[in-house]
């Protein structure tokens, strides 16, 4: 049986310069030239809002990283090595892939937890 996957997309790009912050507060701040992909899902959604800069996602079916804190409606991620990745491409929160332990690990929270908080503006469905 497959694992419940909480998935979205790319919606904006940005690139950064060395020395540039994003983020609430300007918490993250570049240390170089990078790629920014601003993906549609944030605490309001249920991703967990301590998720600190490095909690892994996949875009694409690769690993990346998000970068400054998460936001109401929005996730911040680094592509600057998925070239291929652009606004619409598909992004795993969690699911296949990246297990929602590891993400809940990074957060400092639980699974459950995550599962359970989960909006009900989040639309579902199911595979077969």
């Amino acid at each position: 049986r497959p694992a419940m996957t909480l998935g979205s997309e790319i919606i904006a790009t940005q690139h950064l310069h060395a020395g540039e912050r994003i983020g609430y507060g300007f918490s993250y701040e570049a240390v170089g030239e990078m790629t920014i992909g601003v993906v549609a899902c944030g605490y309001a959604d249920g991703y967990p809002r301590h998720a600190p800069s490095g909690t892994p996602v996949l875009v694409n079916g690769r690993r990346t990283r998000t970068v400054g804190r998460v936001s109401m409606d929005m996730i911040c991620i680094d592509i600057s090595d998925i070239p291929e990745a652009y606004i619409g491409t598909p992004v795993t929160l969690w699911g296949e892939g990246l297990s929602a332990d590891e993400v809940a690990a990074a957060a400092g929270t639980l699974s459950y937890e995550m599962l359970c908080a989960l909006a009900p503006r989040v639309p579902v469905a199911e595979v077969p």
